[in-house]
């Protein structure tokens, strides 16, 4: 491996929980667990859990709306481990997207699968 090749994942950046009601899921974990809701965006509410994000979001497909969670792998750089990873035969469901502009930077993801069907994602905070 050379310097210029992205590492390996470790880094986890977000783990997201599917709801069926998002202010009850909101209340539930913001009043009875005490977590401390991070911002709230249409159909998306995120919250800290010591530097691990925890997003709770509506299922945006039929695909998503199941009792599981997705883990999001923090990148630098989202376009270069998207190819590294795709060189090495992982299926991505398509390509890096900007998922929302944050103010100050830009949140990018890119979701594949493992080789049960479960869904993962890489997540890239670029400065803008």
């Amino acid at each position: 491996m050379t310097d210029t090749q992205p590492k390996g994942l470790s880094t986890i950046g977000q783990i997201a929980v599917t709801v069926k009601n998002l202010d009850s899921a909101i209340e539930f974990y913001r009043d009875s667990l005490g977590m401390a809701l991070q911002f709230q965006v249409p159909g998306m509410a995120f919250f800290d859990c010591d530097g691990v994000r925890l997003m709770l979001s509506l299922a945006e497909s039929p695909e998503f709306d199941h009792p599981a969670s997705i883990i999001y792998f923090k990148v630098d750089d989202i376009a270069a481990q998207h190819a590294a990873m795709t060189d090495k035969d992982v299926k991505f469901v398509a390509p890096p997207h900007l998922t929302a502009d944050m103010g100050s930077y830009e949140l990018w993801m890119a979701f594949f699968n493992d080789l049960d069907g479960n869904t993962l994602a890489l997540m890239s905070e670029v400065p803008k």
